[in-house]
């Protein structure tokens, strides 16, 4: 098939041509050989292991799967974990059990879909911790391949951001998108024109955001537009590297002299290249809302599938745990323990009851109920950050 885009259709992802080669060769020549090939699969993050994770994706796992002979078992998409339990075993996030030939050339696709999702829905859940209730957007997509910029949106809506700036991703989500004006408007136009037909765009009960580094520096543009249109919402700095200085004080300066002029109903919003590191700082300085784009995509986990189990015999590698397993967790401390699968529940040491995170989601290929819509995963990832913050 003749690509005009690097990228792969979902047909192919379908049927594992996405799959590293290694794996078709195996399977062909084992489809020669008399053996039984019932197995356990289960995944589990190598990497890194210095965090929790916001666990996603399962989504697309679970359309890779459906109508083939296998049952899923995962942690629902939302939930934060650590990769490893209270004693450092391994958190097995997803359960494939099946004949082998029925899923296992899938493997490269399935665990391409829980790296990326996960570590940009993980990252977008710490910027959530530091900033609060302060808003901020996905601008992510202009870094990673279109081909996949509603998967970058979704994930970063459910770790906690309040909106997303993709088409796509926004349609994906079931919300609006969100953008303000590129500077490309601004050097066609000019600074008045190209913030005259932004305001009116937005309509009346629009929000009115202008970006106003362009041309002019950042404190007369500021009061400039907020003379022009005292009824805006937002104004944006998105100040390059080169010119920013120290950029707290350049938000402090604006804030300053946006306030002596009674424009306090104006707030100010934040974007360029800015990383988890960056946003306390300006958030004590006057920041109200933030656009995150590079920073948002770079943090993958490394999630791995491995054999634990054949033919109801534990087994596994070298360096693996053997044995189908559940992830028990406290519902009063959160404390985490691996157990054999036959265990379903238990009590911790700090008197709370330990329930199961792995849920059944197929059953033969069949899908068991409604799959949560990503409003509803972010819900969940709301309340337990809430609990994360309880615990700490």
């Amino acid at each position: 098939m003749v690509h005009k885009f690097n990228s792969a259709t979902e047909a192919e992802i379908l049927d594992g041509r996405t799959s590293d080669v290694y794996f078709e060769r195996s399977l062909n020549a084992a489809s020669s050989v008399d053996y039984e090939g019932k197995v356990v699969s289960e995944f589990t993050v190598s990497g890194p292991l210095d965090t929790w994770v916001n666990f996603s994706g399962l989504d697309e796992v679970i359309s890779i799967l459906k109508d083939k002979p296998v049952n899923l078992y995962a942690i629902p998409e939302g939930t934060i974990v650590n990769p490893r339990d209270s004693k450092g075993i391994p958190v097995p996030f997803m359960r494939i059990e099946g004949e082998y030939e029925a899923f296992g050339r899938l493997e490269t696709a399935m665990i391409g879909f829980l790296c990326q999702s996960s570590g940009i829905s993980t990252y977008s859940s710490r910027i959530r911790l530091i900033l609060k209730e302060t808003p901020f957007y996905s601008f992510g997509i202009r870094r990673m391949h279109p081909a996949i910029s509603p998967m970058v949106d979704r994930a970063a809506y459910i770790g906690g951001a309040n909106g997303v700036s993709g088409i796509l991703g926004a349609e994906l989500i079931g919300e609006q998108p969100v953008g303000t004006m590129p500077h490309s408007i601004a050097l066609l136009m000019g600074d008045d024109k190209a913030w005259q037909v932004t305001v009116e765009k937005a309509g009346k009960n629009g929000v009115k955001t202008v970006l106003i580094d362009t041309f002019m520096d950042e404190k007369f543009a500021a009061l400039k537009v907020a003379s022009m249109f005292p009824d805006l919402d937002y104004i944006r700095l998105d100040t390059p590297s080169s010119r920013r200085g120290n950029f707290a004080n350049l938000i402090r300066e604006v804030r300053w002299e946006l306030d002596l002029r009674s424009h306090q109903n104006i707030k100010i919003m934040v974007s360029g290249g800015l990383k988890l590191e960056d946003l306390q700082n300006l958030k004590e300085a006057g920041a109200q809302a933030f656009g995150i784009g590079t920073s948002m995509t770079l943090h993958p986990f490394d999630f791995s599938m491995d054999i634990v189990e054949i033919n109801g015999t534990p087994l596994t590698k070298r360096g693996k745990f053997s044995g189908s397993k559940n992830i028990l967790r406290c519902e009063r401390c959160m404390k985490l323990r691996t157990v054999p699968a036959s265990v379903a529940e238990g009590s911790c040491e700090c008197g709370g009851s330990m329930i199961n995170l792995l849920r059944q989601f197929l059953r033969n290929g069949k899908m068991l109920g409604n799959y949560d819509t990503p409003r509803q995963i972010r819900e969940r990832t709301m309340t337990e950050l809430e609990s994360l913050q309880a615990d700490r």
